[in-house]
C-alpha cells in the first residue's frame, strides 16, 4: 500500500502531511549541482554525434508548447527560445502544488533543464518535436514518386541488403548505402510504372555483422508482420503493407469528446470470442463493443495491439513497434475496429510498451543488437539493457534515434489509427534504475527523488506526453506507476511528467489481502476506505478492483476467490443459492463499486470480471496441449437468463449508468463521515450522492442515520439489493427520506459526524445503496422521466426474454433527475459516538428463495 504524504484531501491527513515534512530534506540534495554537470556531461557527448552530422536537418520551424506562467521562464510562447539556466527556472509550478517538492528543488530544475535542452536541440536540428516525431515518413519503407525508399537504422551492419519475395530473397542486386550516421537506404525504382515491391509481400534487412555472417531481421519500422500459420514456430516476416486507395479504411466517424469520467473497459481483442480460437478485430468491432457500450462505459483499453510472437506474453513483449498484431487481422481491420468504436460514443486506448521489448533476437528490436556499443543500439549495453524479472531489453532513452523511434511510434499510432489515447506499460519500471524491483515504496519522497531516478527515461516521458497532447489535447494518457511518484500526474509544463491518471495499483492488492487472509469479522472499514482514499489529491487516479493479472491461471480473480467452485455448480437460478454463492454475488458487488465511487477519478474494469467470467486464461501452451479452451469469454453465461451471471452484469451496467447521471466520478467532492468498524459501515458522499456501504455479515439496521451535506428530500439512485441485481429487495425505492438538522451551523464539531444535516435509511447486510438528493422544484417532470425510463425497459424486457436473453432491467439502475453541484469539500472521516446503533440492529438471516419484487 502506498503511503505517500499529501495523499488524502483531508483535513486530519493534510496536517499530518505537513508535520512530517521534515523528514524529506535529505543531506545529499546539494550534491545534485555536481551530480548534473557530471550528467550533462554525459548527455551532451552522448547527442554530440547526432548534432554534428543528423541525416535529416530541416529549417528551423516553430513547435506550439503548452505556456503557463508557472514557469514562463522555462516555457516560453511560441516564438521564444527556450533557457534552461538555473536562473530562470526557479519558479516551477509543481513545487506549488505540494510545497513537501521543494527540497527537492535541484532535482526538478535538473530534470527540467533536461528537458528544456532537449527541445532546444530538436528545434535547431530536427525542425521541432512534431517534425522529429513523424520518423516513420523517412525511415522504413515510404512511397515516392518513382519508387520505394528504404531506411535503416543499423550502425553496427558492415554490409546491408533489402530482400523479400520481389526479388526472390536475393539481395545482390538490392545492396543498399551507409552514411556517416549508420543509416542505411536503398531507393528501388517503380517497374513498369508499378512499385517493384507489391502490397503484402514479405521483405526483410539482411546485413552483415563484425563477425563476417548475414543475417535477416524485421525492419525495424515495418508497418506489418506476419508468420506462416502451417509452421509450428515459423519466425516472422515483415509485410510491406501499401494497400491500394480503394482497399484503404477510411475513417466515417469523428473522436467522441473526453468524457469527464472515463470508465474504462480492458479488453483483449484475441481472446474476446466465446469460442476456442484467436478472435479478429472485426469480429470484435461487431460483437464486443456493442456489449461495452450496453454496459454504459465511455472508453475501450486494447491489449496487445502491438506485434509480439508470444501470444503468452499478454501483448507485453512487442517485438514490432509499428505493426498492429496480425493474429486479429490486418491494419485496415483494426481501423475498422476504432472506427465502430467512435460511432458508438466510445473512445479508444492503446496499451503501449515503451518501457522494454521483447528479447526475441529473430523477429524483434533486439536482433539488432550485435554486441555494439549503447550508442550504437536501442538498448543500454549489460546489466543495464536487460530487465531480469520480465527477460526482456531495456531502451537507452537517452539516444538520439531511440527518442525519434518511440516518439514517432506514439504519433503513428494517433494519426494512422485515430487512438484516443494511451496506458502506458512498466512506467514504475521506466523511472528508476533499480525498476522497482525487490523495493517497496513508503512514500517517503527520497525514494522518488535521488540518484536512482532514471532521469533519461523521465524526460522520455515528459516528452512523449507533450507530443501526445499537442497532437491531440483531448487525449487521454494513463500511466502504470505502482510507486505513486509525486507529479507523474501533473502537467509537463509545471514541471510534471504529464499524465493524465495513474493506475491505483494498490487497490486490488488490498482487496486480495482481505479476501485471501481476512474473515469478514476482520475487515476493517478505516483500512479500506484509506486504501481507496489514498492518493495525491491533485493527481487523478483511475481505480479498479482486480487486475488481469489476477485472471491467468494461477491466479485467482474476485469472483474465484468469493466462490471458487461453486461457480460451477451453484449459479443457477432454478435453485436456491448457497451460502457461498449469496456472499459472494454480494461481496462482488460491492467491491467493485466502492473501488469505482472512492477509488478515483475514473474506473477500469478487464473484460469479462463484470460478470465474475468464472473460467481463468491459460494461453496456449505445450501444458495444455496448445489449447485455445481457456482462452476465451464466455459471454454466453452474462446472456442466460437462469443463471445468476446475470446480475453482476446488471449491476455493472447500473453503476456505470449511475456515473453517467451523476458525474460523481469527476467531482472533487468526496467526504467520508463514517467508517464503523463495529457496525462495519462506511458512509461517504462524492458529488451530491449519499453512499452507504454495509459490510456486515449479518446485522441489518433499520433506521440507520446518515449525516449528508445538504438539506432537502432523497430517494434511492441504486440498490443493490435490489431483484435485478439478485437481491432480496427489502429497500423501498418509493420512500422519501427528509433530512433533519444536526447542531450549529457552520460549527462542524457540534454536527453529525461532522455533517449538517442527516437522514435515516434501512441498511441490509452485505448492500450497498446510493440515494440522490430530490430537486423539489422539477419533481414533476423527473417523475415523467422516470416512467418513461421504466417503460422502455419493460419493453426491452419483453424483447430480450422473447430471444432468450438475460433480462436486463434498468428501472431500479437509476432515478433520474438534475443534481445542482456544490463547491469541494474536504474528505472528514471524523466519528461520533455509537449513538442508537445498537438499539437499531436487527440480526438478519434472510429467508432464502423467492426475491422480493422492486415496487414501481
Amino acid at each position: 500500500m502506498l503511503l505517500s504524504p499529501c495523499v488524502l484531501p483531508s483535513t486530519a491527513i493534510a496536517s499530518l502531511s505537513l508535520s512530517a515534512k521534515k523528514i524529506f530534506i535529505s543531506d545529499s540534495r546539494n550534491q545534485w549541482p555536481s551530480l548534473r554537470q557530471q550528467t550533462e556531461l554525459n548527455f551532451w557527448s552522448r547527442m554530440s554525434h547526432h548534432r554534428q552530422m543528423n541525416p535529416f536537418i530541416f529549417p528551423y520551424s516553430t513547435y506550439k508548447r503548452v505556456h503557463s506562467p508557472a514557469i514562463s521562464s522555462v516555457m516560453t510562447d511560441d516564438t521564444s527560445t527556450v533557457s534552461s539556466n538555473d536562473e530562470s527556472m526557479e519558479n516551477i509550478g509543481i513545487l506549488s502544488h505540494d510545497p513537501g517538492l521543494k527540497p527537492f528543488k535541484d532535482h526538478f530544475k535538473y530534470r527540467v533543464g533536461r528537458y528544456t535542452d532537449l527541445l532546444n536541440l530538436l528545434d535547431k536540428h530536427e525542425g521541432g518535436l512534431d517534425e522529429f516525431a513523424q520518423g516513420y515518413l523517412k525511415f522504413g519503407f515510404n512511397r515516392e514518386e518513382d519508387g520505394i525508399v528504404y531506411r535503416e537504422w543499423a550502425p553496427a551492419a558492415q554490409e546491408a541488403q533489402i530482400v523479400g519475395d520481389f526479388n526472390g530473397w536475393n539481395g545482390t542486386n538490392h545492396c543498399m548505402e551507409k552514411n556517416e550516421f549508420g543509416i542505411w537506404s536503398i531507393k528501388i525504382y517503380d517497374l513498369g510504372g508499378k512499385p517493384a515491391i507489391s502490397h503484402n509481400s514479405r521483405v526483410k534487412f539482411r546485413f552483415k555483422h563484425g563477425n563476417g555472417v548475414w543475417i535477416d531481421r524485421i525492419p525495424a519500422w515495418i508497418k506489418y508482420a506476419t508468420v506462416d500459420p502451417t509452421k509450428f514456430a515459423a519466425p516472422y516476416d515483415g509485410v510491406y503493407w501499401d494497400p491500394p486507395p480503394l482497399e484503404r479504411y477510411e475513417f466515417k466517424h469523428p473522436r467522441p469528446a473526453k468524457p469527464n469520467g472515463p470508465r474504462v473497459y480492458e479488453a483483449h481483442v484475441g481472446m474476446s470470442s466465446s469460442e476456442p480460437r484467436v478472435s479478429s478485430y472485426r469480429e470484435f468491432a461487431d460483437f464486443v463493443l456493442p456489449r461495452i457500450k450496453e454496459n454504459n462505459y465511455n472508453t475501450v483499453q486494447l491489449m496487445a495491439i502491438m506485434e509480439h510472437s508470444y501470444y503468452a506474453s499478454f501483448g507485453y513483449h512487442v517485438t514490432n513497434f509499428f505493426a498492429v498484431s496480425s493474429r486479429s487481422g490486418t491494419p485496415e481491420d483494426l481501423k475498422y475496429l476504432i472506427d465502430k468504436a467512435h460511432g458508438l460514443g466510445l473512445r479508444v486506448l492503446m496499451d503501449v510498451v515503451h518501457s522494454h521489448a521483447s528479447n526475441n533476437v529473430t523477429d524483434g528490436l533486439n536482433g539488432f543488437d550485435v554486441g555494439q556499443s549503447t550508442q550504437d543500439s536501442y538498448f543500454h549495453t549489460g546489466d543495464r539493457g536487460y530487465h531480469k524479472l520480465w527477460d526482456s531489453r531495456l531502451f537507452n532513452y537517452a539516444n538520439w534515434e531511440v527518442l525519434r523511434f518511440l516518439l514517432s511510434n506514439i504519433r503513428w499510432w494517433l494519426e494512422e489509427y485515430q487512438f484516443d489515447g494511451f496506458r502506458f506499460d512498466g512506467v514504475t519500471s521506466m523511472l528508476y534504475h533499480h525498476h522497482g524491483i525487490s523495493m517497496a515504496f513508503t512514500g517517503n519522497y527520497n525514494e522518488y527523488f535521488s540518484e536512482a531516478t532514471d532521469v533519461d527515461a523521465v524526460v522520455y516521458l515528459m516528452l512523449a506526453n507533450n507530443l501526445t497532447h499537442s497532437i491531440l489535447p483531448d487525449a487521454t494518457v494513463i500511466a502504470e506507476d505502482v510507486s505513486g511518484m509525486p507529479g507523474l500526474g501533473r502537467p509537463v509544463f509545471e514541471g510534471g511528467i504529464g499524465f493524465d491518471y495513474r493506475l491505483q495499483m494498490a487497490i486490488p492488492d488490498k482487496w486480495i489481502d482481505y479476501l485471501k487472509n481476512k474473515s469478514d469479522e476482520e475487515w476493517s472499514m478505516g483500512e479500506i476506505s484509506w486504501n481507496l482514499t489514498n492518493r495525491r489529491y491533485s493527481e487523478k487516479c483511475i481505480s479498479y478492483a482486480e487486475s488481469h493479472d489476477q485472471s491467468i491461471v494461477g491466479d485467482k480473480t474476485i469472483a474465484f476467490l468469493l466462490m471458487d467452485k461453486e461457480m460451477y455448480s451453484g449459479m443457477s437460478c432454478l435453485e436456491n443459492a448457497s451460502p457461498v454463492v449469496e456472499r459472494g454475488i454480494a461481496l462482488h458487488k460491492m467491491i467493485h463499486f466502492i473501488t469505482m465511487a472512492l477509488g478515483g477519478e475514473g474506473y477500469l474494469n478487464f473484460m469479462g470480471n463484470e460478470f465474475g467470467h468464472p473460467e481463468w486464461i491459460d494461453f496456449p501452451r505445450e501444458g495444455n496441449g496448445w489449447s485455445y479452451d481457456k482462452c476465451r469469454r464466455q459471454w454466453n453465461l452474462a446472456d442466460t437468463d437462469h443463471l445468476r451471471y446475470k446480475f453482476l452484469n446488471a449491476f455493472d451496467r447500473a453503476m456505470n449508468a449511475l456515473d453517467e447521471k451523476f458525474s460523481f466520478l469527476a467531482s472533487s467532492k468526496q467526504i467520508v463521515s463514517w467508517t464503523g468498524e463495529e457496525d462495519k459501515v462506511i458512509v461517504f458522499e462524492r458529488g451530491d450522492l449519499v453512499f452507504v456501504f454495509n459490510f456486515h455479515p449479518i446485522n441489518t439496521y433499520d433506521g440507520y442515520k446518515v449525516g449528508c451535506d445538504l438539506p432537502g428530500k432523497y430517494r434511492v439512485a441504486l440498490d443493490s439489493d435490489a431483484g435485478d441485481f439478485g437481491g432480496y429487495g427489502r429497500v423501498g425505492h418509493d420512500i422519501d427520506h427528509f433530512t433533519s438538522p444536526e447542531g450549529i451551523p457552520g460549527v462542524p464539531e457540534t454536527n453529525f459526524n461532522n455533517r449538517p444535516n442527516s437522514f435515516k435509511v434501512l441498511s441490509p447486510a452485505r448492500t450497498c445503496v446510493v440515494y440522490y438528493k430530490v430537486d423539489e422544484s422539477k419533481e414533476k417532470e423527473k417523475d415523467d422521466l422516470v416512467a418513461s425510463v421504466h417503460e422502455d425497459v419493460s419493453a426491452r424486457h419483453v424483447e430480450e426474454d422473447s430471444e432468450g436473453l438475460a433480462g436486463r432491467e434498468e428501472e431500479n439502475d437509476i432515478a433520474v433527475g438534475k443534481i445542482s453541484k456544490t463547491e469541494d469539500d474536504d474528505i472528514d472521516t471524523s466519528k461520533t459516538e455509537e449513538d442508537d446503533v445498537d438499539s437499531n440492529k436487527i440480526e438478519d438471516l434472510p429467508v432464502r428463495g423467492n426475491r422480493a419484487k422492486i415496487s414501481d
